[in-house]
């Protein structure tokens, strides 16, 4: 059986980023006790035992939403549910999501006693006009505090932060990821700007007010990044991730892959290989209606099998994300047989690393991942 993760939503956030299009809910808005939110994240837990009992579990991710607005109560109670059901795997990478004013040090302290190994803190911009543009409510000072504790107090610490944003020059940029290295960062995530559809940020480019770099600024802000970071010893392992060797988020990278997980709470999705065939999990969005789901059935899932074509080039796709790609023999073990001659035109162009037995886009490649997908899989 192929490595299972739990991906377990948190879907509040204190405020909502205007290029935000997760499955996020106003924090005011929820009305339901810490009792309530246990009792349906373990019927689901329970569910999802039923369908895939193998374990143990190697790693959980807490995300969201803002995680660290949980009671650390309120998590520890879930891990020790996990591990009732499936067990935890000894060395576990339990990773947690915190916005840097919901993370003060005393609760970051509790989320460390209550199992979380790995915090992940959402800084984004290490510039105070940048963070009030994005939304977000901390400052620069408050994000290097959370950041110092976190290294401090967990064992792997990680923040996010994005980039490629309007009217951002190389020099910014360049200032910017300097100052968030300075830190000595084990894992960084690294984001352009993307403008999601049914958000307030695509309603201003609509009107005019939102410039975006193009794809050639793009591309220079990227190859600056993957320069940096390289430099510092945070080479990227994925499009978007960086790390130290020791310090990859094992989660994501399981589900890279071709792990499996199970997507649990409002919002969820999840990957689970059932007789031998991978499934799609998907669970009711507003968490008013999935703790309803929960307490009428036990969960609040729509569980499908995923055809053919789908699970194909999503293992492809997910694979060629991956700075070490994927061998060949492990996709085939997946069910996805690739034509040779498919390949070779896109490694002649340079977009393939030439290896015979692995699929592996070159860094060229992996800006342009869309085009390659479609030529593996016409």
């Amino acid at each position: 059986m192929p490595p299972l993760g739990i991906y377990l939503h948190w879907p509040f956030c204190s405020a909502i980023c205007p290029y935000c299009d997760f499955n996020v809910h106003a924090a005011h808005k929820n009305t339901a006790t810490q009792e309530d939110w246990l009792a349906a994240y373990c019927g689901e837990l329970t569910h999802a035992h039923g369908l895939r009992p193998h374990g143990p579990v190697e790693t959980v991710f807490f995300g969201g939403g803002t995680p660290s607005l949980m009671p650390a109560e309120l998590v520890g109670d879930i891990l020790n549910h996990i591990d009732a059901l499936w067990g935890l795997a000894a060395q576990a990478e339990i990773s947690l999501e915190a916005n840097p004013i919901s993370a003060a040090a005393p609760h970051m302290q509790k989320l460390r006693q209550a199992g979380i190994t790995r915090l992940s803190l959402g800084v984004q911009a290490f510039d105070d006009a940048t963070l009030r543009f994005l939304g977000r409510t901390h400052s620069v000072a408050d994000a290097r505090a959370a950041f110092v504790d976190a290294q401090r107090i967990f064992g792997s610490a990680s923040f996010d932060l994005i980039y490629a944003r309007p009217a951002q020059s190389l020099a910014d940029w360049q200032k910017e990821l300097s100052a968030a290295l300075a830190l000595a960062p084990q894992h960084m995530s690294l984001y352009q700007l993307t403008i999601e559809p049914d958000t307030p940020f695509h309603a201003r480019m609509r009107q005019g007010k939102l410039a975006m770099p193009d794809e050639e600024a793009a591309a220079d802000l990227y190859e600056m990044t993957q320069s940096l970071c390289a430099a510092a010893g945070l080479p990227a392992y994925e499009i978007s991730n960086h790390a130290a060797p020791a310090h990859i988020c094992r989660h994501n990278q399981a589900i890279w892959q071709g792990g499996d997980y199970a997507g649990i709470g409002p919002g969820a999705h999840g990957r689970l290989t059932l007789d031998g065939t991978k499934h799609a999990s998907l669970a009711a969005r507003q968490p008013r209606e999935w703790l309803a789901a929960c307490r009428e059935k036990g969960h609040g899932w729509q569980l499908t099998k995923l055809p053919a074509i789908e699970a194909a080039e999503e293992a492809v796709m997910l694979g060629l994300r991956l700075t070490e790609g994927r061998a060949l023999t492990d996709l085939a073990a997946q069910g996805v047989a690739l034509d040779k001659a498919r390949i070779l035109p896109l490694q002649e162009d340079g977009l393939l690393m030439a290896q015979p037995d692995r699929l592996q886009a070159s860094e060229k490649g992996r800006l342009l991942l869309d085009y390659i997908l479609a030529r593996l899989l016409a």
